[in-house]
């Protein structure tokens, strides 16, 4: 059953403790990791037939793999991704930066130029489950960023293709290859380059515990977005709303898996007990009960600051979620009290699982309390920026002398010398 706790009648540590550990997989992980750059495809094979019961001859989907994918998905899920796809697209449109340049000083031009990423991975969760919407979510900004190559590594069915959704909607984000590995061999795949695959500059995108560590372990050879821990939601509630629903937006997080995290602020004692209650006869009907009971069970919390809503929200800015509900009439006139969150969703009528398929807004977000420095994935993760300067001779005359003192201060008179060598005679 849930934990309740009332604020300010237990420890702040206590409220406020994460049990999401999991095993470590360090020592695993870097194993495969290694054998992968020593053993390329060979060792990729030999973790396909181990992980995942596969015989995999070519890596690459080709494309007559995709057309059949394509043509046994049902029309009705077609449209519905590509209506998510759309509404995707528009939201990430906006983040679009541009390059700008200072030329209003006389011989002095400086700016910046914003340039993709050429080349980027992204791993999509794959097997027995299927996740079509984190192909949608990492690729599209990849593409409206420009990104010259974009490239899906998933884990294949036990018969070597790869699920027929996560082809399709691979095929409506517009990704350019499609390699059927999973797990930390793949991201050193993308890391370190095989005969088949090759390699990137950037891998994103959720994984298992093997994956974030993988992605841990080779950042720095290529660059990640984030290390995503398990999923997270933290529902902001009064006494107004309907239990049984806010007891249904904690569980649309806890199924994920059993180290995730459902937790519930709310300013009434009365209200948090009739949520527990409806817990506890939601989690029995739910497929993934045994995954929802124990999330509930190991991380689930439901904290009363007692009237007041506002203690609430500071509540939730202290443990930072991946997704936050305001589930409260009038959430905007909240918004700016929210410190800290990956993804905010507005009032009563505004479940997570909007967020998760088809709202725009990216659901690959930051855990564990990251949220109080990191970002949700976004067009920027797939652009990166180069700044330029160009001084005329008279426009470096006027300020060598300046750069030399500098440099002096500094004691580095070789820096200064550069500047003004320029100027003398030899």
């Amino acid at each position: 059953m849930i934990k309740i706790y009332k604020y300010g009648s237990v420890a702040n540590s206590e409220i406020f403790a994460r049990d999401n550990a999991v095993s470590s997989v360090e020592g695993i992980v870097a194993e495969i990791i290694e054998n992968v750059k020593q053993n390329g495809d060979k060792a990729l094979r030999e973790y396909s037939q181990k992980f995942d019961k596969a015989n995999i001859d070519a890596f690459e989907v080709s494309e007559s793999e995709i057309a059949e994918a394509f043509a046994s998905v049902d029309g009705e899920f077609i449209a519905i991704l590509e209506e998510a796809a759309a509404n995707i697209r528009e939201f990430h449109q906006k983040q679009k930066r541009n390059s700008f340049i200072i030329n209003d000083k006389d011989g002095v031009v400086i700016g910046q130029k914003i340039m993709p990423i050429q080349k980027v991975g992204l791993y999509v969760p794959g097997g027995t489950a299927a996740y079509p919407s984190t192909v949608l979510m990492d690729s599209i900004p990849a593409k409206i960023a420009g990104c010259e190559e974009i490239v899906i590594v998933t884990p294949p069915m036990s018969n070597g293709k790869v699920n027929p959704v996560i082809l399709t909607a691979a095929k409506i984000a517009g990704v350019d290859r499609i390699y059927k590995v999973g797990g930390a061999q793949a991201i050193a795949a993308l890391a370190y380059g095989t005969e088949s695959i090759g390699k990137v500059d950037k891998i994103v995108g959720p994984g298992n515990a093997f994956v974030a560590e993988a992605k841990k372990q080779v950042f720095g050879r290529v660059s990640i977005d984030m290390i995503a821990g398990p999923s997270e939601i933290l529902v902001v509630a009064d006494r107004t709303n309907n239990p049984r629903v806010i007891a249904a937006d904690m569980l649309s997080q806890a199924e994920h898996d059993k180290n995730a995290s459902a937790v519930l602020v709310t300013d009434d004692m009365e209200f948090a007990s009739k949520v527990s209650a409806e817990l506890e006869a939601q989690i029995p009907l739910l497929p993934r009960c045994e995954i929802a009971r124990a999330s509930i069970d190991k991380n689930g919390k439901i904290i009363v600051a007692q009237n007041d809503i506002l203690k609430a929200i500071d509540i939730a800015n202290e443990l930072a979620p991946e997704h936050l509900e305001l589930c409260v009439d009038n959430p905007f006139d909240y918004l700016d009290k929210v410190k800290h969150a990956g993804s905010i969703f507005m009032g009563k009528n505004c479940p997570e699982a909007l967020g998760d398929y088809f709202a725009g807004p990216n659901h690959t977000l930051p855990t564990n309390g990251t949220a109080r420095f990191s970002s949700p994935l976004s067009v920027d993760d797939f652009v990166k920026k180069s700044q330029y300067t160009y001084y005329s001779a008279d426009a470096l005359a006027k300020v060598a002398d300046k750069i030399a003192y500098f440099a002096h201060k500094e004691g580095l008179d070789a820096h200064g010398k550069s500047a003004t060598i320029r100027f003398k005679e030899q």
